[in-house]
């Protein structure tokens, strides 16, 4: 079981483009992608999986990016680990699991969590905090693409939904030797 978490410094930094772009770099892990948010967005449930792709939700984003299900958990502050329990039991054990959430890492280990960094004029997410010691590459909207000389590395991307071919090198390796 592979476990990526996406979070990011902010609201609409683009980790909704940056997750679709590792969904789509990353196709043979057969991922799982699921978006964690406090806000109702008036499904049934708070565990709701997707199942129509296209540009019209987020969710919908991750099935066309190549997901092969995606999930919108709804979760208040005190409820997010009993939602996990619900989604993990519905996945099964082996899901490849791609989380777009900062919260989430106060409920799991994953193999990589990797930090999107926003304009630094745009207010920080509290959530951030969660992240920040257990970070293993940073991410950045740029000009081009480049990775920083940096501990954790620092991979500016041009197209957030288009995942350098460095990055990639770099997710791969990780992601089979963690």
């Amino acid at each position: 079981m592979a476990v990526i978490v996406v979070g990011g410094s902010s609201k609409g930094a683009g980790k909704t483009a940056l997750m679709c772009g590792l969904l789509a770099a990353l196709p043979e892990f057969g991922w799982t992608a699921v978006k964690i948010t406090t806000h109702a967005h008036g499904k049934p449930e708070p565990v709701w999986e997707e199942t129509e792709s296209g540009q019209g939700t987020d969710t919908a984003r991750f099935l066309a990016a190549g997901a092969h299900r995606a999930f919108l958990v709804t979760a208040g502050r005190h409820d997010l680990a009993l939602q996990l329990r619900q989604l993990l039991a519905r996945l099964g054990p082996g899901a490849h699991i791609l989380f777009e959430s900062n919260r989430i890492m106060a409920h799991l280990e994953p193999n990589l969590c990797l930090a999107l960094e926003a304009d630094p004029r745009i207010k920080r997410k509290p959530s951030l905090r969660m992240l920040s010691h257990k970070i293993n590459a940073q991410v950045a909207l740029a000009g081009h693409d480049f990775v920083s000389a940096a501990a954790p590395p620092f991979f500016h991307l041009a197209e957030l939904d288009r995942i350098s071919a460095p990055m990639q090198r770099w997710l791969r390796d990780h992601l089979r030797n963690p």
